[in-house]
């Protein structure tokens, strides 16, 4: 099936490709105990048009569509503070530099595609602060972004309908965020399983409503070994969440989600692998009643010393599961 699938996906990018210099894409990268992940993808076309408060719902599907039409560049070097590293077959690189002794806070490197006439990339690389009391791993869609994930054809519409202008969050996420990240000196970490391709479009957003920025994993959508869509909703966030604490083994973290996308499963299995290194666990409830799947999960999290908490506002957070 997946051998199908990719054949599938190589002749519709061979139809779509569209042909030009290599570009440098920086994602926002994250600190190891003894390095910098430097993160990034290199495309061929990048098409992004100024969002227009007044334009139609057919503009803003026609520019959405093509952040979906980029092609990617596989085997080219990118080089970034010393270091080099090969791009993969669908185009991203990661590249690990030494971690300064001492640095603290958002650090930024030049990065550029060896041999090519782009424009130098800042890759910015977050450092927890020294004083970090902990960290926060947070969902994106229903959680901090009013998208009606948990339909399918609704969060559709709402991606592909909408612009940057267009999109809503919700107040009092932002306000817990706000309340977590305690003036940058926690870090905030961002899991999702929204397509690499929307990465500039979601730090739109952000700039918009000035949300905490912090480094964001998100789910490359092409075809893997095990799915036509790459890694599933619950495996993806699983690595991630993973990844987070692996690299920030002295810090304790609260787990924000909701519960229309099953994160009560990703985060009961998490608390399950790594003991003690979880403070709480915080669900928005997006739709009346789509917390019942969740309660199981909930209830095992419980059961293991983790605080939870699910309904329909962050604003009415009891005092138990905060810091």
């Amino acid at each position: 099936m997946t051998s199908f699938a990719k054949k599938t996906e190589n002749f519709i990018e061979a139809v779509l490709r569209r042909e030009g210099p290599p570009l440098l894409v920086p994602y926002r990268g994250y600190a190891e105990p003894d390095a910098l992940v430097l993160q990034g993808r290199v495309v061929s076309a990048v098409r992004r048009a100024a969002p227009d408060p007044d334009q139609s719902r057919w503009v803003n599907f026609k520019q959405m569509v093509a952040l979906f039409l980029t092609s990617e560049v596989a085997d080219v070097e990118v080089r970034a503070g010393g270091e080099t590293a090969r791009t993969n077959a669908e185009g991203y690189v990661t590249l690990r530099l030494p971690r300064p002794e001492g640095a603290e806070g958002w650090l930024e490197y030049e990065g550029d595609i060896v041999g090519a006439d782009d424009p130098k990339q800042q890759m910015k690389v977050l450092v927890p602060r020294r004083d970090a009391r902990f960290g926060v791993i947070s969902d994106v869609d229903d959680t901090m972004l009013q998208t009606g994930a948990h339909n399918l054809a609704r969060n559709l519409w709402t991606t592909f309908t909408g612009n940057a202008l267009s999109r809503r969050i919700f107040p009092d996420s932002k306000a817990l965020m706000d309340r977590l990240h305690e003036d940058g000196r926690n870090p905030v970490f961002y899991v999702s399983s929204s397509p690499w391709n929307l990465y500039a479009f979601l730090g739109k957003v952000f700039d918009r409503f000035d949300l905490t920025r912090g480094p964001m994993f998100l789910r490359d959508l092409g075809v893997s070994e095990k799915s036509v869509v790459g890694a599933s909703h619950h495996d993806h966030k699983g690595a991630a969440v993973d990844t987070i604490l692996n690299a920030n083994p002295d810090l304790q973290f609260y787990l924000l989600g909701d519960t229309g996308q099953k994160d009560a499963g990703v985060y009961r299995d998490a608390v399950k692998r790594h003991p003690g290194r979880v403070r709480a666990v915080m669900l928005r409830e997006p739709v009346k009643g789509s917390a019942r799947d969740s309660l199981a999960a909930l209830l095992e999290i419980e059961a293991m010393g983790v605080p939870t908490y699910y309904g329909r506002s962050f604003a009415d957070l009891p005092e138990r599961v905060l810091p």
